[in-house]
């Protein structure tokens, strides 16, 4: 588990010239004084949560990726895009197994706001949403992090792996797009999220402890290449139209 006394990475902001321009900490979850059947209201609460958050980033990538040009940016965020409907499946997956549902108003007001973010991508040009996407990356790294130690405690460790393997996948998607933003010039003068600690860290506390190998890191990556590669060849994907 994490020492609950050091503060959360991803809400410290950073300036490189001036030092912390916006400190907002929060604790992480104290699963140690978790009962399991607290944990498990945590563990549906935050499942839930990324449930919409995904749509909202499905909705918003769609127009992000429409709005530039370069073909291996395109399908950099295309892939991406695919990786969060993978994510979204297998969240909506373990939320049924869990006998719960997502929330229908939280997943229409996420939509709409990935939606409306994905139109405005056509108008603020590109370093706004790479900039929004980075950070709202760097904030779903720890939202699957605490999801996974919220079911361990409450005795999910079937889970454990796709979860871990879900902020993994956002630890890439959030490099991606900070290494881009730091090519433009505006990104030295707005706020840094803090970078997140190494790839290896997020697996780091569940070490020594045994879980099956989950249905993501088995057939994501495989089924995303060969639509990728359809992409490529100007085959239309089987996902075009139908993301949600």
């Amino acid at each position: 588990m994490r020492d609950s006394n050091q503060p959360a990475w991803n809400t410290v902001w950073e300036d490189s010239s001036l030092g912390l321009v916006d400190l907002k900490l929060e604790s992480q979850p104290d699963t140690d004084k978790l009962s399991p059947v607290i944990a498990r209201g945590k563990l549906i609460r935050t499942l839930k949560n990324a449930y919409s958050g995904e749509l909202g980033a499905i909705n918003a990538y769609t127009g992000h990726r429409k709005s530039v040009s370069d073909p291996a940016e395109k399908m950099m965020i295309y892939r991406i895009e695919l990786e969060e409907i993978y994510h979204r499946e297998r969240v909506g997956e373990i939320l049924s197994i869990l006998g719960e549902a997502p929330s229908v108003p939280q997943d229409r007001t996420m939509g709409w706001i990935g939606k409306t973010l994905g139109y405005l991508c056509s108008l603020s040009g590109w370093f706004a949403p790479m900039y929004g996407a980075g950070l709202l990356e760097s904030r779903n790294i720890k939202e699957y992090e605490d999801a996974a130690e919220y079911a361990l405690v409450a005795g999910y460790v079937e889970f454990l792996d796709d979860l871990l393997t879900m902020a993994e996948v956002e630890w890439e998607h959030e490099k991606f797009f900070r290494e881009k933003c730091r090519s433009h010039f505006l990104y030295h003068w707005f706020p840094k999220w803090q970078t997140p600690p190494a790839r290896e860290t997020i697996r780091a506390p569940f070490i020594g402890i045994e879980y099956p190998e989950g249905l993501l890191s088995s057939t994501m990556n495989a089924e995303i290449l060969v639509l990728c590669s359809a992409t490529r060849k100007g085959i239309q994907c089987c996902w075009e139209g139908d993301f949600r």
